[in-house]
């Protein structure tokens, strides 16, 4: 393999101050009133940004489309060379070049590269991810973010080392931007529940293979596979024609984050984000069981308890527990106060009333008992800026914070999600202990120690953070 770069310096940041300076030129409207913000995307082609994709098939593929909705695509990768030939005959990706390696492309491709989307199995987000923010590129990043804690924490480094230079990030968890996600989280900061002290969560996840051993059969991959590249930082195995490629990675433990990794960082999003849940302090879990170490429960619960913390605006908010629920486990009924649960769905409880939302993003949701009147407060958030020749708006903020080099209008930026995911995945760190997990203030874990190696791996040669 060549040589990476080591810096994104030179005409790559003479690019991003050029873009930065037409973004200012064409108007930033912030509106903290509620209303929408943005940047009037002009037609000019130099304001365009110029992307490199990885991962361009399933939720990849919906990615790059919106990659290319908003700017040109100069390269494509993936692992699987049929996904990245059906990819490379769609509008707007005719003329990018096509890669199987990503670390092969980044070098290649180099200063002719803006940003990059990572849309790849969760196993390689950061590898991915790390790369790009290293060589100065803005990183689009599939949820959860990172496979591990440590990786978590490298990513949130690497992130407040590049915002002073205008390096932009978003997560990809697009109810982040749905506007009634928002209205959701200032309504609970607004106090209008008075103290929560329980949240609910839970999913219908998993909808892929949990709660099973390795398959003892083997193939050769297709020649069109590169088995070794989705591998990645992950130990060796040999390749199951239908046991992990595509999709069904999710519940490995070696590739995925199983259900709570998956979906915590949509259907917990909301609750997470308005009583700044982070930083929990035990966490435990009840479950199925992990199976021969090589996969996650077929369901779990999982209970993480947050100290008083501090939330928006400096107000002091009361210890808390979270309770995240997957498999077909779900919390008592009697909760909903008649409500119909969904198969998904969240809710908070406080001292003067509760909060439900059925949707998966949290973007529709009631005040509960619906016979009280709540006050709806002023709005405090941004809201969302109109969709670009049709992109996801998600992705569109995205594109805006790097056109203006301001990261902080892309509200899922890796302070945010790096934080997020970590508290998600310190249910996984959980699960696979089988213990009760005690966490100090500062992060380490006070017991059982045989717990600690579950917060990152070593990753096999050739790849590193």
């Amino acid at each position: 393999m060549a040589q990476k770069r080591q810096t994104g310096n030179g005409s790559s940041a003479t690019r991003r101050q050029f873009l930065q300076t037409i973004a200012v030129a064409a108007g930033t409207a912030w509106w903290v009133s509620g209303k929408a913000y943005g940047l009037q995307d002009s037609k000019s082609p130099n304001e365009r940004l110029n992307f490199a994709c990885i991962g361009v098939d399933g939720k990849g593929g919906s990615d790059s489309s919106d990659a290319s909705l908003v700017g040109n695509i100069v390269g494509i990768c993936d692992i699987d060379e049929r996904r990245l030939n059906k990819k490379a005959g769609q509008k707007g990706f005719q003329d990018a070049k096509k890669f199987v390696d990503f670390r092969v492309m980044l070098d290649e491709l180099g200063d002719q590269v803006d940003a990059i989307t990572v849309s790849t199995p969760d196993h390689t987000h950061a590898p991915a991810a790390a790369m790009g923010l290293k060589m100065g590129k803005h990183v689009f990043c599939q949820k959860p973010l990172t496979w591990s804690i440590d990786e978590a924490r490298t990513l949130r480094q690497l992130f407040e080392q590049g915002k002073s230079k205008g390096i932009c990030t978003q997560m990809g968890n697009q109810g982040t931007s749905e506007t009634g996600l928002r209205e959701g989280v200032e309504f609970i900061r607004s106090g209008a529940l008075g103290d929560v002290t329980e949240v609910h969560v839970w999913t219908n996840r998993p909808i892929w293979p949990q709660g099973e051993g390795r398959p003892a059969e083997s193939a050769e991959p297709p020649k069109e596979v590169h088995w070794d590249l989705f591998l990645g930082p992950a130990p060796e195995r040999p390749y199951n024609p239908t046991a992990y490629h595509p999709f069904k990675w999710r519940g490995w433990i070696d590739f995925g984050t199983g259900a709570l990794g998956d979906m915590a960082c949509h259907t917990a999003n909301l609750p997470v984000m308005a009583l700044n849940l982070f930083d929990p302090v035990t966490v435990v879990a009840e479950s199925s069981g992990i199976v021969e170490g090589e996969t996650y429960p077929k369901n779990s619960k999982i209970t993480f308890q947050f100290p008083e913390r501090k939330g928006a605006g400096g107000k002091t908010l009361p210890a808390c527990k979270m309770f995240w629920y997957d498999g077909g486990q779900k919390p008592d009924p009697s909760l909903l106060m008649g409500e119909k649960m969904g198969d998904s769905g969240m809710l908070a409880i406080g001292k003067e009333g509760s909060f439900y939302s059925a949707h998966d993003y949290g973007a529709i949701w009631v005040t509960l008992p619906k016979t009280k009147e709540f006050k709806r407060p002023e709005a405090s958030l941004p809201r969302a800026p109109q969709s670009e020749n049709g992109a996801n708006v998600h992705f569109v903020e995205f594109a805006q914070a790097c056109r203006a080099g301001k990261p902080e209008i892309a509200m899922s930026n890796f302070d945010y999600a790096t934080h997020l995911t970590e508290t998600i995945l310190w249910g996984n760190v959980a699960l696979r202990s089988g213990e009760k997990v005690t966490i100090s203030k500062d992060g380490k874990i006070e017991s059982p120690s045989t717990a600690s190696q579950f917060l990152g791996r070593e990753y096999r040669d050739g790849w590193t953070l």
